[in-house]
């Protein structure tokens, strides 16, 4: 399998502080990856080399076989799919839900003078269709729920059909309802062997989908573990990351984590 990133002994340092230390790791094609860690572990940074956007103070970044730093990134960026609240705020609240998605075609926020032809229309009903969200169409984005715009941006960011998506914190601010309906969302894209590379930064065992394969488990902007996902959430490996002892557990495919208790005096 090719990959899709490869990092080799990445270090980012920014105003004298190491927010990325000898960062070695790769995503696969057909790898579906969860990055998890603290606050301050360097997930957000790490999500910005990964996307293009940051280049690293030493060490090796190659994003679809090229090298970041001899790679015209602006090009780079339109194979990459992203997921943000960044980018839900600059979405006009009145912008239709198509136009929202339909206008990624051209990488531009809200529908201007663009062109589009009978392809586009179809390929933007068939990922709301995928997603489950057909019936929001025709709404306008402002009067969407948070667990509905999260949706709405995942369509947005399989417009252009990407070699790899980022998903960053797409849980965040989601009641439980809306969190399983994104959950079953992101089940149907880790499902599709044919689909992009998925990489999706959290702080919740809880918000990992089903289908996710692998997990690098950050702490203090170095690697705490990585590989297969059964191997590497445990409850040792989370309770180093996070500094506490936690005790994490697995349910037909779903993690859940909780503090252990206090051992009790006899």
């Amino acid at each position: 399998m090719s990959a899709v990133f490869d990092l080799t002994d990445v270090t980012v340092i920014r105003s004298g502080k190491t927010l990325l230390d000898s960062i070695t790791w790769s995503v696969r094609t057909g790898e579906h990856w969860v990055v998890i860690g603290p606050n301050g572990a360097g997930k957000t940074t790490l999500l910005q080399i990964l996307g293009a956007s940051l280049h690293p103070t030493s060490g090796r970044v190659e994003i679809l076989e090229e090298t970041l730093g001899s790679v015209d990134v602006f090009e780079l960026r339109t194979r990459i799919g992203h997921t943000s609240t960044s980018v839900a705020e600059r979405i006009p609240p009145r912008e239709s839900v198509r136009n929202v998605v339909l206008s990624a075609a051209y990488a531009v926020i809200g529908r201007w003078h663009e062109e589009y032809d009978d392809e586009d229309f179809t390929r933007v009903e068939q990922l709301l269709a995928e997603l489950g969200i057909s019936q929001l169409s025709d709404r306008t984005f402002g009067t969407l729920s948070e667990g509905e715009k999260k949706r709405v941006l995942i369509a947005r960011a399989l417009m252009t059909d990407p070699e790899a998506v980022l998903l960053d914190e797409p849980g965040a601010g989601l009641d439980l309802g809306a969190r399983e309906d994104l959950l079953a969302s992101l089940d149907v894209l880790s499902g599709d062997p044919d689909g992009a590379a998925l990489v999706l930064v959290t702080h919740h065992v809880e918000e990992i989908p089903a289908g996710f394969t692998h997990a690098l488990v950050l702490g203090e902007g170095r690697v705490v573990a990585q590989g297969p996902l059964d191997e590497v959430l445990t409850s040792q490996t989370l309770s180093r990351a996070f500094g506490q002892r936690l005790e994490v557990t697995q349910d037909r495919g779903r993690f859940t984590a909780r503090r252990a208790p206090a051992a009790r005096r006899a």
